[in-house]
């Protein structure tokens, strides 16, 4: 399958995928056109501008198969779920015959992500052109009109009640951004690209209005965070998150922090770990390590101990050069205990401090106390969260659901 870039399309290689038996081997070799291009960029750093296949194998079923740039536009856990709810109904369809479906591998994952939705840059194509399974004509990334469907489909597909309509409206468009929560690329009312974010059968409490609350009041402290809001259809929140990696019609190259810094799960990562891979891989290295460490004060104030390397991005600006992409998946965690899972240093630990935080400043770059303004700055955007809270339209009920997340010694520290 050949590898692209881009709307128009730049061939830049091509990837190849083998499983046998547990041992699943991807090769990707760079096109010649590409090694000559003056704009070529190294897609990962586990992918360096050589000549000729390289090679990823892998028999941990709990890794990708995939080099970290493709690792990173697989479908999440929710993705893969609707798509083996789809598979299973076409193999049902087709009288369990194997032949006539197949067995899913890493690949076809891989591939069943939709080419409009799919995160970042990164397309592929084959014999016939850009790559798309087919839709029987239908467009396959729903519009914002159509979450009422949405809704009632991703609720059947958690009770396990899904039909094939609904799986029609979902598959193809779990991101790569998120986890098992119900989720579905948009097409907003102004034509872009979104991420709906819907409630689950299981939530005890608002994760929609929580998770656009954090959005809001990190963009109040001064961190770069993905544009969100509340839509209410029938009587339901969603959350509708602006996807940050299209600007302009443009598709922006992606890699996760997990990718970028070639993080491995045996090893603990912190945040000191990623402000380095910004000194050696950002364009503007100091002012994002700042940015980063805001998110870090951010975080600890607002209780989101969900900020695992997955969830800090970057995106490419030029000539193997990156920067931090905007803050998502930010929410506050008002029942899980202050532990973070990126740590602040090794010293540290999982301690969610303001301290530590102020300990470790001078390694962002901070100098003669301009962390505290910093610090002062988030301190006060989050102390007015429940006024925030009113205007997205939390009721009483979520602001009290949501109160241990933010009464804790570190917000008076």
């Amino acid at each position: 399958m050949s590898v692209c870039l881009g709307e128009d399309a730049l061939q830049v290689g091509r990837l190849t995928f083998e499983a046998r038996g547990a041992r699943r081997v991807a090769a990707f070799a760079y096109a010649d056109s590409w090694l000559e291009n003056s704009g070529r960029f190294a897609l990962s750093p586990d992918l360096p501008l050589v000549t000729g296949y390289q090679y990823r194998a892998s028999k941990d079923a709990n890794q990708s198969a995939f080099f970290g740039c493709f690792a990173d536009v697989e479908p999440d856990g929710w993705g893969r779920m609707v798509i083996k709810r789809d598979h299973a109904r076409q193999r049902k369809e087709s009288g369990g015959d194997r032949l006539a479906t197949g067995l899913l591998d890493d690949f076809d994952f891989l591939l069943w992500v939709n080419d409009f939705s799919r995160m970042g840059a990164i397309r592929f194509r084959d014999d016939q052109g850009i790559f798309q399974r087919p839709s029987g004509g239908k467009r396959e990334t729903p519009a914002l009109i159509q979450l009422p469907h949405l809704l009632s489909a991703s609720k059947a597909v958690e009770e396990n009640k899904e039909t094939a309509r609904d799986l029609e409206f979902l598959r193809g468009n779990g991101t790569s951004l998120g986890g098992l929560r119900p989720k579905c690329s948009i097409i907003d009312a102004d034509g872009t690209l979104a991420i709906g974010k819907f409630p689950s059968v299981r939530d005890t409490r608002s994760i929609v209005h929580g998770e656009v609350l954090a959005l809001h009041l990190a963009a109040a402290a001064g961190v770069h965070a993905a544009k969100a809001r509340v839509v209410v259809s029938e009587g339901v929140p969603v959350a509708v998150i602006s996807r940050f990696d299209r600007l302009g019609g443009k598709r922006l190259m992606y890699l996760s922090a997990r990718s970028l810094m070639q993080a491995t799960p045996a090893e603990q990562y912190t945040y000191v770990d990623i402000a380095e891979t910004l000194r050696m891989h950002s364009s503007q290295a100091g002012a994002d390590m700042k940015e980063l460490w805001r998110r870090l004060v951010f975080n600890i104030l607002i209780n989101n101990v969900d900020d695992h390397l997955n969830n800090h991005g970057f995106l490419h600006h030029a000539h193997g050069q990156w920067r931090l992409a905007p803050a998502f998946d930010l929410n506050p965690f008002p029942d899980k205990e202050r532990a973070l899972k990126t740590w602040i240093s090794e010293d540290a630990g999982e301690t969610a401090s303001v301290g530590e935080a102020l300990a470790v400043a001078p390694l962002f770059g901070f100098t003669s106390g301009a962390e505290l303004t910093v610090l002062s700055q988030v301190r006060l955007a989050v102390g007015r969260w429940k006024d925030i809270a009113k205007t997205i339209g939390m009721s009483a009920a979520d602001v009290d659901d949501f109160a241990p997340a933010f009464a804790h010694p570190e917000l008076s520290a």
